[in-house]
C-alpha cells in the first residue's frame, strides 16, 4: 500500500526485454535508510505508480540501483513498454505502520493508460488535462482523488473523456509528471473505495445466481424476518 507522496526521482540505468513476456528494469535512485537499508530484497516499491518487487540491488555511492521483474500482466497493462534508459520515474516506497497519510490509499495497480492532453501554466501553479478511458470515468468524481504515474492529486474538473488537475511547483520539480509533455501516455488509479462501490452497485442492479436479489422489505417477509 502506497499514498502517493513521492519521494524521490530515480532513473532508468537498465532494461532487459521489452516483449509481452515481460521485462527487467533497472532504478537508482537516492533514498534514505533511516538507520536501515533503503530498500531490502522483497520489498514493494511504487514505479511511477505500478507496485514492483525489489529483485536484486546494489549500493552506488550515495545512491541505490535496484532491479524488478515486470510481468507480462504488468507489460500489457501498463506504459512500461516505452521506457528507455535515461527515462525519470517517480519513487514510492511502500507504507509503513505510522506513518502519515498525506495523500490516498493507492494500491499500486494500474487501472488504465491516460493521455496528457494539454499544460497551461499559471502563475502559481500548472493545470494538467489528461484524457481518460470510457470504462474509468464512473470512477472519477470532482474534487476526489486520482493518482497518476503514482502522484496522488485532487480531480478538480470532469468531462466526458477526460479530467483537470493542478499541480504547484513543488510537484513539478520532485516529480516527472511535466516530462514527455503533450502525448504522454500516463498510468492512472483511480480511488479505491470508488471501484468496490461501483462492483457492488452492478451486482445491485444486475441480480445473478450468486446473488439473485437485493434485500428488500418483500424479501425478509417470504424469509420470514419481518
Amino acid at each position: 500500500m502506497f499514498t502517493g507522496i513521492i519521494e524521490t526521482l530515480g532513473t532508468i540505468v537498465a532494461v532487459e526485454g521489452h516483449g509481452q513476456d515481460g521485462a527487467r528494469i533497472g532504478v537508482r535512485a537516492k533514498l534514505a535508510g533511516d538507520g536501515r537499508p533503503a530498500v531490502a530484497l522483497g520489498d514493494s516499491v511504487a514505479v511511477n505508480g505500478v507496485c514492483l518487487t525489489a529483485v536484486a540491488m546494489a549500493q552506488r555511492g550515495a545512491s541505490v540501483e535496484v532491479a524488478f521483474d515486470v510481468s507480462h500482466e504488468t507489460m500489457a497493462r501498463t506504459g512500461f513498454g516505452a521506457l528507455r534508459r535515461g527515462d525519470r520515474v517517480n519513487i514510492e516506497r511502500a507504507l509503513r505502520l505510522g506513518d502519515r497519510l498525506g495523500g490516498q490509499w493507492v494500491t499500486g495497480h494500474v487501472d488504465g493508460l491516460g493521455t496528457l492532453d494539454a499544460i497551461e501554466a499559471r502563475a502559481d501553479a500548472t493545470d494538467l488535462r489528461y484524457a481518460v478511458p470510457a470504462a474509468l470515468e464512473p470512477e472519477v468524481v470532482e474534487k476526489g482523488s486520482i493518482a497518476i504515474d503514482g502522484v496522488s492529486l485532487t480531480v478538480n474538473e470532469v468531462w466526458p473523456g477526460g479530467l483537470r488537475v493542478t499541480i504547484i511547483p513543488h510537484t513539478a520539480q520532485w516529480t516527472q509528471l511535466l516530462d514527455g509533455g503533450q502525448g504522454k501516455r500516463v498510468h492512472l488509479e483511480t480511488d479505491i473505495i470508488a471501484k468496490h462501490i461501483r462492483r457492488l452497485a452492478t451486482f445491485a442492479a444486475a441480480p445473478t445466481a450468486a446473488s439473485p436479489a437485493s434485500v428488500d422489505l418483500e424479501l425478509l417477509r417470504r424469509a420470514g424476518f419481518a
